[in-house]
């Protein structure tokens, strides 16, 4: 029951934290945080134990849970939901990447200064959810721990926010509630034909038996585009995401930037090319033009932002454009891309979200106009910010130019028209970057308030992310060697 302790080890904390008092507001955090440690612990063991020569599918989980009976009219079809619990390279990519930022999120959060109780509480359910959705191994379960993350988020960002935080909450809730019936109604189809909603079975089924017509193959796939889509995002879904990036509180965005997105890539590669991979294939030219919409307009938008959350929010719009780009090149070294990106993305959306907030909290602005001269006075806050730039815009040596350069690589040997108008992208990227960092960093002294540099051992988490990014730059084996299982399979069924 390994998977099973680790999605849910959070809950540790949510009952210590069920029996404090909200007086006592330095326990309360220390423990929200030290609640964190618990499942990045587990996750880094069965890492070890993968490497160690472990395979994975011994931690796979399977247990019965509901039956709906032995139907005549069923022929035969199992018609039951176990509780099924697996992992793949790819997941386990996920849960590191997921268990890690959670801690980091949680020492980022220590600024909350009221109702902090709730807020570690809300926050480590989360953390539940976005385990479970990692690890799940069947439709239902995928869906639940998928719900599991809404409800904290709406009430993280509503009550904790800024201050329209209501209503991002509420344009949260809405358009990712739109999401989730629509991928409900594709499960429940799925179900209801089939008779199983485990990820293998249904994959076996649905490329063995004419179970599905093409019609109906073709429009649970859309269905699923629009519904990742909505939380990846793709343009014209995106609006809420801005919102929700500008409004809620830096350690939650931290988490939403660098894992809640990532459900949506997550749920197009496992589920879409994973059950459709025939028709994945064939609307692979739309997400190619999808993703190079995507990029343009994010970093277009970005280049004219004056607030300095909102351009790192259209920052991200733009960044997702480049997964859809290697799924639409669908190839191995597309799809390796877009993987990649998924990793490096979070880990320097989350480097720069948590430098915003040091210099939120410090300067008390977010107006670009107004933050000019920072390195004067926050030296090393401005070159952790120039740094965190750099592997943004895809330096050589970082995460963000391995994954950039295998999601166009592999777009350009199979559409190079649509990745020669994409590349556009990257100098758009590279301008709206530099010309906020140097801004803030190098520019005129703004109107802020006089700061310090602040101590050393707060830079510490930045430090643990700018390792995770500088080593996959220069070490990018350590990442392929754990997904490429997961790309081989899903080539072979789409046939590349």
């Amino acid at each position: 029951m390994y998977l099973t302790l680790l999605i849910f080890s959070p809950l540790v904390g949510i009952i210590l934290l069920a029996c404090m008092r909200n007086s006592e507001m330095k326990i309360v955090k220390v423990i929200g945080m030290m609640s964190t440690l618990l499942p990045l612990g587990l996750t880094m063991a069965l890492y070890a134990l993968y490497v160690g020569g472990t395979p994975l599918r011994e931690f796979a989980v399977q247990k019965e849970w509901i039956k709906f009976g032995d139907f005549p009219f069923l022929q035969g079809r199992p018609f039951a939901i176990e509780y099924e619990l697996g992992i793949s390279g790819l997941s386990l990519a996920m849960l590191l990447l997921t268990s890690l930022l959670a801690l980091l999120a949680a020492i980022r959060s220590f600024s909350i200064q009221e109702g902090a109780r709730g807020y570690y509480i809300l926050f480590l359910l989360l953390e539940v959810g976005m385990l479970g959705v990692f690890a799940a191994e069947n439709l239902l379960l995928f869906f639940i721990f998928f719900e599991i993350t809404l409800i904290p988020m709406f009430f993280l960002i509503g009550k904790w926010g800024g201050f329209n935080s209501e209503k991002a909450a509420y344009q949260f809730l809405i358009y990712n509630g739109v999401g989730s019936a629509i991928l409900l109604i594709v499960f429940t189809v799925l179900f209801a034909k089939i008779g199983t909603t485990n990820f293998g079975l249904l994959q076996h089924a649905l490329s063995t038996t004419e179970v599905l017509d093409a019609t109906t193959r073709y429009g649970l796939l859309i269905s699923l585009i629009v519904a990742f889509g909505v939380k990846l995002p793709i343009f014209p879904l995106h609006r809420w995401m801005v919102s929700v990036h500008v409004e809620a509180p830096i350690g939650v965005v931290m988490l939403h930037a660098g894992v809640l997105l990532k459900i949506g890539a997550y749920g197009l590669v496992r589920m879409g090319a994973g059950l459709f991979p025939e028709e994945f294939t064939q609307l692979a030219p739309m997400l190619a033009i999808l993703g190079v919409v995507n990029l343009l307009y994010g970093a277009y938008l970005a280049l004219i932002q004056t607030n300095f959350r909102k351009m790192l929010a259209y920052s991200s719009i733009s960044h997702m454009g480049i997964v859809l780009i290697g799924m639409g090149a669908v190839n191995d070294i597309g799809m390796q891309g877009a993987i990649f990106q998924v990793v490096s993305h979070g880990l320097i959306a989350a480097f720069l979200f948590f430098l915003v907030g040091m210099m939120e909290e410090n300067v008390k602005t977010m107006d670009i106009t107004r933050l000019g001269g920072l390195a004067s006075s926050m030296p090393i806050l401005s070159g952790f910010l120039l740094t965190g730039a750099m592997a943004s815009l895809g330096l050589p040596g970082m995460s963000g130019f391995v994954s950039e350069f295998m999601a166009f690589t592999g777009l350009f040997s199979s559409k190079p028209i649509i990745a020669a108008i994409g590349t556009l992208g990257i100098i758009l990227t590279a301008a709206y970057l530099l010309r906020a960092t140097l801004g803030v960093t190098f520019g005129e002294r703004g109107t802020y308030p006089e700061v310090k540099e602040l101590p050393i051992m707060q830079y510490v988490p930045v430090m643990i992310l700018l390792v995770c990014i500088i080593g996959i730059g220069v070490f990018p084996s350590v990442l392929a060697s754990l997904v490429q299982p997961t790309i081989e399979a899903i080539m072979l069924g789409i046939g590349g």
